[in-house]
This record gives structure tokens, C-alpha cells and sequence, in this order.
């Protein structure tokens, strides 16, 4: 009676197939334990609800967090020379660069004029020359309040 049921093709199928993953999981389980990747399966935990979350933690007050109303002079000249720079290099590139850039080196001027409170016109004039010689006018009140913005090989 044994015989005949290992005879039956089905048989035999289910078995090779019994050997074959059994094979596959010892090999995996032997590799992890070689390789230490080898642990326990972690238990699911439920979902937390909210209402239970709330309950168990006491009430935090937000924190205050002391945000400078302006950035430390340093920084402004920095971005200063930067794109100033970065204007004398994209003279030969895209208008579109050049305008962002031009744009960006205003509002950085304005900010310096703030920081250091030198009166200036720089938003209130047209594009074009008149704004150009604001610019300069600017850039060159900021050097006479002590501000570098030129780097040292601009110099001479």
C-alpha cells in the first residue's frame, strides 16, 4: 500500500515540491545565520488611536523660538560680492540669467541699506539707466559706510 501512493504522479509532484521549498527555506535560514542578518520576527502592534495618544502624553507648550528680524551684516556683504561676481561673469550668458541675478543683487543691496539705514530709491526707479546709477550710487554709499563689497582682486 506505501508503494502504490508514492507511484501516484501526484504523489510524487507534492513531494518534490515539499523538498524544494523545504531546501529554499533552509538554505535562506542558513545564509541569514551566516551573514547575521538572522532575527526574530517583530510582533505587530495595534494602531494607536488619537484619543489614547492625547491621553497619555501630558500637554506640551509650543516652544518660542527667538527668530532674527535681520541677517548678521557679514552674510550681507558676502552675497554682495558673490553676485556681484556672479553679474560680472553672466554678462555673455541668457538675458534671463542675467535679469535673475540683477534682480537678486538689488534686493540684496536693499537689504544692506537697511541693515546699515543709508537712504536709497533703488525700488521706486524704472529699469534702465536711471536705475543703474542707483545702483551704483548705492553700492558706493554702502563702501563709504564701511561695507566691502568689492573682492580684492576688483581692487586693483
Amino acid at each position: 500500500m506505501a508503494s502504490a501512493v508514492l507511484t501516484a504522479w501526484w504523489a510524487q509532484l507534492a513531494a518534490v515540491v515539499a523538498m524544494t521549498v523545504g531546501a529554499a527555506w533552509l538554505m535562506d535560514l542558513s545564509l541569514r545565520a551566516f551573514t547575521g542578518t538572522l532575527r526574530r520576527p517583530r510582533r505587530r502592534r495595534r494602531p494607536v488611536r488619537p484619543a489614547r495618544v492625547a491621553a497619555r502624553r501630558p500637554a506640551r507648550r509650543p516652544v518660542a523660538v527667538a527668530v532674527p528680524e535681520r541677517r548678521s551684516v557679514q552674510a550681507i556683504a558676502a552675497d554682495l560680492r558673490r553676485l556681484r561676481r556672479e553679474l560680472a561673469l553672466v554678462s555673455i550668458g541668457s538675458a534671463a540669467h542675467r535679469a535673475g541675478v540683477l534682480a537678486a543683487y538689488d534686493d540684496v543691496l536693499v537689504e544692506a541699506a537697511r541693515s546699515l539705514e543709508v537712504a536709497h530709491r533703488l525700488p521706486e526707479t524704472c529699469p534702465g539707466e536711471e536705475r543703474e546709477v542707483e545702483r551704483l550710487r548705492l553700492a558706493a554709499a554702502l563702501a563709504d559706510t564701511g561695507l566691502v563689497i568689492s573682492d580684492r582682486q576688483d581692487r586693483g
